[in-house]
């Protein structure tokens, strides 16, 4: 019974939520690849915004189109397989960076990176910004997973 009252250390503390913002990044890709625009807004805040970096500029807007395109059935499964990923977190606040290759069925569609920051609310973990870069499909992601 003397165990219980052992508090939890702060290391023990954030390798918790660390995984728990794991979760929330494994399960916005889970639902692309099931086709489940209702798990991918799930994880998404109410006022999530999402943007992309290309050399022609930068653009940015609501989840919206890409929730329902990812509800909208398609002939291939879209497979984001993700590695490297590093999360760091400070109260409310935790950012979350990761290397991806996109799939189109077992076809290397593109490569590039994901940076997202989520916002721990009382429901748990919700992403509220995700950017990310579209690269030639050159990357070479592991076998393993990430």
């Amino acid at each position: 019974m003397l165990i219980a009252c052992i508090p939890t250390s702060p290391a023990q503390a954030q390798s918790e939520e660390v995984d728990e913002v794991r979760a929330v990044i494994d399960r916005l890709f889970d639902g692309m690849r099931a086709g489940d625009s209702t798990m991918v807004r799930s994880v998404m805040h109410e006022s999530a915004l999402m943007g992309r970096a290309t050399d022609q500029g930068f653009r940015v807007g609501p989840p919206d189109q890409f929730v329902r395109a990812v509800g909208t059935p398609h002939d291939q499964v879209w497979d984001e397989r993700i590695w490297d990923v590093h999360i760091s977190i400070d109260g409310r606040l935790a950012s979350a960076w990761m290397e991806f290759a996109f799939f189109l069925g077992e076809n290397l569609s593109h490569c590039g990176v994901n940076s997202m920051q989520l916002y721990r609310t009382d429901e748990g973990w919700k992403i509220v910004y995700l950017a990310d870069t579209n690269r030639p499909p050159t990357c070479e992601p592991p076998t393993n997973g990430s």
